[in-house]
């Protein structure tokens, strides 16, 4: 599976931008451990400092956690979601 590049026309709606791809289109963000709490409340205590990568769903809503970008995707892509880039 490739990642798609999107791009979106800039009078698109916050509100509509979050629906878009529902339950079909998921991305990948780099965060840091002290960002996992928020994301992850279940998530057990980690180091701080460490990066790592959060699969989302289209609207925002964090669904897996791993330490690289390629399980995040392998995951995406086992559970049939395309990976888009947002920047």
């Amino acid at each position: 599976m490739t990642e798609a590049n999107v791009i979106f026309e800039p009078d698109v709606s916050p509100e509509a931008l979050a629906t878009l791809g529902e339950g079909h289109i998921a991305y990948v963000k780099q965060i840091r451990s002290e960002d996992v709490p928020g994301l992850f409340p279940q998530a057990p205590e980690l180091a701080p400092g460490l990066k790592l990568f959060a699969l989302h769903a289209a609207d925002g809503t964090p669904i897996m956690l791993t330490d690289s970008r390629e399980a995040a995707i392998a995951n995406a892509w086992s559970n049939e979601l395309e990976t888009v880039s947002v920047h």
